[in-house]
């Protein structure tokens, strides 16, 4: 693709990376088959290659954003199939994520768009205030029918209770900044040492996720840390053009592991949530123009970020139980498949571990999670799943497990659902997951029916 930026805009280091990208493409289309909003609406515009015709236009321009390519490129999930299925190597994540700060330096949004995004950025990255949201998400549950339902702020505020749990967890002792030592075993005094990013929304609405990560990883002889300072991975405000609060949490997240990395050394920092395992593995990238030893750092950390699955994969997990006989319809994140690369993995761990494992049709396709996209574009989101769940029944399977927290979210209500590394956990000797439960009562329904 031709572009016609001028000297001094390329001075700026993100239109210089843009550039490159915007030349990349070579407007096959072939993003257009892969791409969810291009599948549901039918609008070129809302193809990756239509938004990138945007992008290019808006950038080149130089002009503030429109209300046209601010819509479009909202509509966007980053679900990244389309990087996937792009022939040419168009870094389409890199390119939006730089439109949306674009966008969200020189467009003013709607008065109720701007308080939404501002309370989202503000609460989710922070479990404290994440969790007093929730509980009183619970009272605003009560006062539903209160609530409009017409138009985009009411459709919103009713994704938002209904996303909202209606009981949580307890907070969680093994998520605060600890050592969890190995277990002593046939390798000796431990097989290795990693930090384990506990997160933010996770943290609240299922601790049982690394809980059943430290279990496992101490069990297989690896000590994990937990560190002091670390937080949010970023993703929620980058992905949202909230440049500066994103490098911030990056910038602590950084200097945690890095004390770790420069004391008793980290062999990974292990990630359970694929959507901020695409963040931190791009650190790298995010702070290319800090000076050298911010940039340096960032890079060490990207290039010691594993998915929980690669580090099982890595240091030979296996079960010690028999085989519970349960079908498993796995959900592939599209942060894990499209964004980190990584699809053989986590079904392989899966088969290791005993289970039947089934994948839907249309797999590559987002179930409309993607961050906060199902509570600003609820309309969409709620399509995405519903298909999503449709292809999954197909599958006869009596459990989906995922390895996003996102997507467990999104797609609670169908079958049961389950993080990964909690199934993994008990078919190598830890508790059994609720899902598992009420799965084989689902089996004994329909079998007594």
């Amino acid at each position: 693709m031709q572009t016609n930026f001028t000297a001094e805009q390329l001075k700026d280091p993100d239109t210089r990376v843009s550039n490159t990208i915007l030349r990349t493409c070579v407007h096959c289309g072939f993003c257009t088959a892969t791409c969810p909003t291009f599948a549901l609406l039918g609008d070129e515009l809302d193809s990756p290659r239509g938004r990138i015709y945007l992008i290019k236009d808006m950038l080149e321009s130089g002009r503030p954003a429109t209300e046209e390519v601010v819509r479009h490129v909202d509509r966007c999930l980053s679900c990244l199939s389309c990087m996937t299925t792009c022939p040419s190597g168009v870094n389409y994540m890199h390119l939006v994520d730089h439109a949306r700060r674009y966008i969200e330096e020189t467009y003013t949004r709607p008065l109720p768009e701007r308080a939404l995004r501002w309370v989202l950025a503000r609460v989710l990255p922070h479990p404290g205030r994440f969790r007093l949201a929730l509980r009183a998400a619970r009272f605003g549950k009560s006062l539903r029918g209160l609530l409009p339902r017409r138009g985009t702020t009411g459709q919103r505020l009713h994704a938002m209770l209904d996303l909202a749990p209606d009981a949580l967890p307890p907070e969680s002792p093994a998520q605060a900044p600890q050592v969890h030592r190995a277990a002593e075993g046939p390798w000796g005094e431990r097989r290795g040492r990693v930090a384990l990013l506990t997160g933010c929304a996770q943290k609240v609405l299922a601790p049982s996720i690394n809980e059943a990560t430290i279990r496992l990883l101490t069990r297989m002889g690896i000590e994990v840390v937990v560190t002091a300072g670390q937080g949010c991975c970023g993703a929620l405000t980058h992905h949202m053009g909230q440049h500066d609060p994103a490098m911030a949490a990056a910038r602590a997240n950084i200097a945690a592991w890095s004390a770790e990395i420069e004391g008793e050394g980290l062999d990974a920092i292990v990630v359970n949530a694929s959507g901020c395992g695409t963040t931190v593995k791009d650190y790298g990238f995010m702070f290319r123009d800090e000076p050298a030893p911010w940039r340096d750092r960032a890079v060490e950390v990207s290039a010691r970020a594993l998915d929980i699955s690669e580090v099982l994969t890595r240091f030979d997990y296996a079960p010690s139980r028999e085989s519970p006989g349960l079908v498993v319809a796995y959900h592939a994140a599209c942060s894990l498949q499209h964004g980190q690369k990584i699809t053989a993995e986590p079904k392989a761990l899966l088969r290791t571990a005993g289970f039947t494992v089934k994948e839907a049709a249309e797999s590559h396709l987002c179930c409309g999670s993607a961050g906060v996209y199902n509570i600003v574009q609820p309309e969409i989101a709620g399509r995405l799943r519903e298909r999503k769940l449709e292809n999954i029944a197909r599958t006869r399977a009596d459990l989906i497990a995922a390895g996003n927290i996102g997507c467990l979210t999104q797609l609670a209500g169908g079958l049961p659902v389950v993080h990964t590394v909690e199934l993994l956990d008990w078919m190598a000797g830890g508790p059994e997951p609720p899902a598992v439960g009420a799965a084989r009562a689902r089996q004994g329904a329909g079998a007594a029916a």
